[in-house]
């Protein structure tokens, strides 16, 4: 009886803004590797990686698979191939692909992911790494999918959602995607609290779409296979599909600002979070957005609130002292702003109290008295009492100790949506049967 052996392949950065999709990629590969009777380990990851890499096409998105395989030969020949079929080169994409043929991934996997979560990784350093560790790997253009395709072998999860991803058959890339915006509203309904970001209520928009020429035709986030599958039941799209595949994913965790930014990490496009003290008050500048500083340790940076995330309104109310945590991307600076903190999150640790002095309050007639000039009394005009000078109140505040994250329409794939908050999802059952990976008949 031939051996098998374990395979884990990852890649990334096969799309471009003109078409094709690396999930889509992973889809035709399962489809091939179920036909060489590939035995899979797990559902195929579909990992984020920091999403204020200036370069990214939409979401920032790698892939791995592990299989068992008594052929990895013939199988990594079938998917190079596969890769220079589906990969957008024409318009941009630089696919990169690496295996691993061992059962456990070594810890130097893990930290390039971690970094990778946060930080803007060199492509160079990408290829002295697969040099280094000698693994057999393959690219095409530039080489930066090699970052990528090791992140997402080496991605360990601590949390982590689904997501299903259905596809179109080629006729209809590039066309409206015509689907029941009434199906995605009751979907929604029938499957919460187990899938998320579906439907914006207040805005009666459909999210579940995608806006570009790729293979995609929608994607439903959620916690369990049974939940996905019955919204796949429910959904009605003007269109037959080709079909659908199920990946686990780190989507809905916030996994990008778990970084704590110090003074020698802030740089250009890394992601994370600070905790500090408002240091300037905030400015409300044309659109609506909100500027203000925080000041931690020896950091002092300008944080930006951006009026489509929601939570502009809050920024406004923040006040010098306020203690808070931030979450964001650091912008570059220019020649007219400085390093700014794009913000994602705002959560108010503590509020300081605004003490004020005013005029003192009539306590028979309920009226603010008036002064009788300098250094004098105040004395009600309607009744005659006085008063000796002015008194002080706290003013009360209008925000609260609260974590404060944009509305769904602003989520980012890595956003914590509100419902999963306080949620780990450590377990999702993965099983041989088909159910987490479909092709429709004609």
């Amino acid at each position: 009886m031939v051996s098998k052996q374990i395979l884990t392949i990852g890649f990334d950065d096969t799309d471009s803004p003109k078409g094709m999709c690396t999930t889509f990629l992973a889809y035709r590969i399962v489809d091939e590797l179920k036909k060489e009777n590939s035995e899979f380990l797990d559902f195929p990851k579909l990992i984020r990686f920091n999403p204020n890499i200036p370069w990214k096409t939409r979401g920032n998105g790698a892939v791995s698979m592990s299989i068992r395989t008594a052929n990895p030969s013939k199988i990594k020949n079938k998917i190079k191939n596969l890769v220079i079929k589906y990969s957008d080169t024409q318009n941009g994409a630089n696919p990169g692909l690496v295996f691993f043929e061992q059962e456990t991934i070594p810890s130097e996997f893990t930290e390039f992911s971690k970094l990778a979560l946060w930080q803007l990784i060199n492509r160079n350093h990408a290829k002295k790494f697969v040099a280094k560790n000698k693994l057999d790997f393959f690219y095409l253009g530039n080489g930066q999918g090699l970052v990528g395709a090791i992140g997402a072998i080496g991605y360990s999860f601590n949390d982590h959602t689904l997501e299903l991803l259905s596809y179109r058959k080629r006729a209809k890339f590039g066309k409206i995607r015509k689907l029941s915006a009434e199906s995605v509203k009751y979907m929604q309904e029938r499957t919460a609290p187990y899938t998320f970001n579906s439907f914006d209520t207040k805005k009666g928009r459909v999210l579940i779409t995608p806006h570009g020429p790729d293979p995609v035709f929608y994607g439903v986030r959620g916690e369990n296979v049974d939940s996905l599958l019955l919204a796949t039941r429910i959904l009605k799209p003007k269109e037959k599909l080709a079909g659908y595949m199920i990946f686990k994913s780190n989507q809905g965790t916030n996994d990008h600002l778990k970084n704590e930014l110090a003074a020698n990490n802030i740089k250009p496009y890394a992601s994370g979070k600070i905790t500090g003290t408002i240091s300037s008050e905030p400015k409300t500048l044309k659109g609506g957005h909100v500027f203000f500083s925080i000041k931690s340790d020896s950091i002092d940076i300008l944080c930006a609130v951006y009026n489509p995330t929601g939570i502009a309104s809050v920024a406004q109310n923040l006040a010098v002292g306020d203690r808070i945590c931030v979450g964001g991307g650091i912008k570059k600076a220019t020649k007219k702003h400085p390093r700014t903190l794009n913000v994602e999150f705002i959560e108010i640790i503590h509020l300081k109290k605004i003490i004020q002095k005013t005029n003192p309050t009539c306590k028979a007639c309920n009226k603010k008295m008036k002064s009788k000039g300098r250094n004098q009394n105040f004395q009600c005009i309607k009744c005659g009492s006085k008063f000796p000078g002015k008194i002080t109140v706290e003013i009360p505040r209008k925000i609260r100790k609260d974590l404060y994250i944009p509305k769904v329409s602003a989520h980012r794939h890595l956003t914590r949506p509100e419902q999963r908050l306080g949620k780990t999802n450590k377990n999702s059952e993965f099983d041989q049967s088909t159910s987490w990976f479909c092709v429709y008949g004609n």
